[in-house]
C-alpha cells in the first residue's frame, strides 16, 4: 500500500489488530503515513479510530490488557520491539487530545514542562523554546505579555493551541491529533485547521475527525474505518475495520467502496 511517489514513509502499520483483553477492537489495519502530510482517520463512533491512533505512539500501553498484534514501523524500526522505550516513542510521536488539557500551571510552565523533563535547566534556553513553540502554535502574539497567566484561564481554542505548543516544545517528528476541534467553536476550529496546514511544513500529522468537511479541507490522505458485526451465541460482537485508504481527493470524489461513499454522503454514522 505504501507508494514512495507520495513522499518519504515515516510510519507503516502492517496487518495490525488492536485488543482490549480478549476483545478485538480493530482488525487488520495496514496503511502508510507519509512525511509532512496530514492523514485523516474518519468513520462512525466506535469503529476504533482513536484506538489505532493511540497504538501508534504506544499510549495503549497505559491501558491494562490492551495489546497490538502486527507491526507498527517507524523509520524502519518496529515500535513494539522489546528494546524500544515507549517514553521516547511518545516524545517523537506527540499527542494532542480531544479536549484541551493544559496543566494547572502558567502558560510558560505548560510549554516548558516537557523540555524540563528532558533535562533543560537554563532559563535562557527555556525562554527560547517557549517562545518558539508558542509562535509555532500561533499563540505567541496573544499571550507573550502574560506568560505567568494560568493556562486554564485561556479560551478553549487558545488552550488547544497551548497544548499543541506543549507538544512541539519537545521537538517531535510526528503529531497525532484526536479530534482536536470537537470541543471548539467554528472560529477556533478554523484557526486549528490553518495551524495544521502550517505545522505540516515541519511535522507529519495524523488526525482523527468526525467532521467530513474538515478531513476534506485539511488532509492529504484519508483512511475510512467502519464497524463490523456478527452474532455469536445470541450476542452481537462488534469491531472496527479499515475499509479504504487513499489520497483524500480520491476518497471523497470517487471512493473505491460503496460503504465509503455512503458514509461520506451521510447515509449512516
Amino acid at each position: 500500500m505504501a507508494d514512495r511517489a507520495n513522499g518519504e514513509l515515516v510510519i507503516e502499520l502492517r496487518d495490525c489488530s488492536f485488543f482490549y483483553g480478549s476483545f478485538l477492537a480493530v482488525s487488520h489495519v495496514s496503511l502508510p503515513v507519509y512525511q509532512n502530510k496530514i492523514t485523516a482517520f474518519i468513520g462512525p463512533s466506535g469503529c476504533g479510530k482513536s484506538t489505532v491512533l493511540r497504538g501508534i505512539n504506544r499510549m495503549l500501553d497505559l491501558v491494562p490488557g490492551a495489546r497490538v498484534d502486527g507491526e507498527i514501523i517507524y523509520r524502519d524500526k518496529n515500535l513494539y520491539d522489546a528494546q524500544v522505550d515507549p517514553v521516547e516513542v511518545r516524545r517523537r510521536i506527540g499527542m494532542v487530545f480531544q479536549k484541551p488539557n493544559p496543566f494547572p500551571k502558567s502558560i510558560f510552565d505548560n510549554v516548558a514542562y516537557g523540555p524540563r523533563l528532558l533535562g533543560v535547566k537554563k532559563k535562557a534556553i527555556l525562554d527560547e523554546i517557549v517562545e518558539r513553540s508558542l509562535r509555532g502554535a500561533s499563540l505567541w502574539d496573544e499571550v507573550s505579555g502574560n506568560l505567568n497567566k494560568s493556562g486554564l484561564a485561556l479560551s478553549g481554542g487558545q488552550q488547544q493551541r497551548l497544548c499543541i505548543a506543549r507538544t512541539i516544545a519537545v521537538e517531535p517528528d510526528v503529531i497525532l491529533m484526536d479530534e482536536p476541534c470537537s470541543a471548539l467553536d467554528p472560529i477556533a476550529t478554523q484557526r486549528i485547521e490553518e495551524l495544521m496546514q502550517r505545522l505540516q511544513r515541519e511535522y507529519t500529522i495524523v488526525i482523527v475527525t468526525h467532521n467530513m468537511q474538515q478531513a476534506q479541507r485539511a488532509s492529504d490522505f484519508t483512511a475510512f474505518y467502519n464497524i463490523r458485526k456478527r452474532l455469536e451465541d445470541g450476542h452481537e460482537t462488534r469491531w472496527g475495520e479499515l475499509v479504504e485508504y487513499d489520497k483524500t481527493e480520491k476518497v471523497f470524489a470517487s471512493p473505491a467502496q460503496q460503504e465509503t461513499a455512503d458514509y461520506i454522503a451521510g447515509r449512516f454514522g
